[in-house]
């Protein structure tokens, strides 16, 4: 991402075209401290300095790294860090994410020579299942998850991941998700309360049976709670176990999602 050079000050609208962003996030951020313009105009309005423009780089760099806003601001606000500091920083976490990438990649080589891409649940039979998964499991679950999640890396992960895998491991994933899942509802019925220790562990041990299937972070976790509320069919899911078990699901995991950094109203998939 190449900086761009700024020699006088610039307006909202002006500052959005150049670095590629609307003005709506460019007063949300400022709205929130993340950014605030140096200047003002005659007229009162926002203008930004070569270093307000510089800032706003440092946040996208950041933001494509997949860090929150909240943490974002954090970093560049710590009063230890020098610019040199922040651009190794950046740099180490390209570095990792390009390892992870490299990783992905190898693992779709490894599908495409093994010819099929999209071995899952499906390889079992209809009878089977309906035993692991339960009588109102829908084959047709699968397509629209392909169509939801298709072209990410968490579909490639679990693609590879799960295409050996026999009824008995489907079985065991089952057995460990109800286990799981019952354990939420216990805790749902003594009132543990979103953002304590206790829920926190319950997150954690939630996030970690979506992650048999694909490295599932923080923010990915929150980005599919949002479906446990939105979608009846989750919503129905959670809330048999225990009436009001997903609105409490998904503040579990959203207070969680804070203690890791990542604030669940900004969260994507990432």
């Amino acid at each position: 991402m190449t900086e761009t050079p700024v020699h006088e000050d610039l307006t909202v609208g002006r500052v959005a075209d150049l670095v590629g962003v609307s003005v709506r996030t460019l007063h949300h951020w400022d709205a929130i401290g993340l950014v605030r313009p140096g200047g003002r105009s005659w007229a009162g309005y926002r203008l930004y300095d070569a270093d307000d423009v510089a800032r706003i780089h440092r946040v996208l760099v950041y933001r494509e790294l997949g860090l929150a806003l909240a943490q974002i601001g954090g970093i560049l606000d710590d009063p230890s860090a020098d610019p040199r500091e922040h651009l190794q920083r950046q740099r180490t976490l390209l570095q990792q994410r390009i390892r992870r990438l490299e990783r992905t990649a190898l693992a779709v080589d490894e599908m495409i020579e093994r010819t099929d891409m999209d071995h899952s649940s499906t390889d079992l039979s209809p009878e089977e299942q309906a035993r692991i998964f339960g009588t109102d499991w829908d084959p047709a679950y699968q397509d629209e998850a392909r169509e939801r999640w298709g072209g990410t890396d968490a579909w490639t992960l679990a693609a590879a991941r799960t295409r050996d895998w026999d009824a008995a491991q489907w079985q065991e994933i089952k057995d460990e998700t109800d286990a799981v899942e019952a354990a939420l509802a216990e805790a749902f019925g003594r009132s543990v309360a979103p953002g304590g220790e206790e829920a926190n562990a319950l997150a954690a041990r939630h996030r970690a049976t979506i992650a048999r299937h694909y490295d599932c972070t923080p923010a990915m976790q929150v980005v599919l709670s949002r479906m446990y509320t939105e979608d009846p069919r989750f919503a129905a899911h959670y809330d048999e176990r225990a009436e009001g078990l997903a609105a409490w699901l998904r503040r579990v995991i959203e207070e969680n999602a804070r203690a890791h950094g990542v604030d669940p109203e900004s969260a994507v998939w990432q």
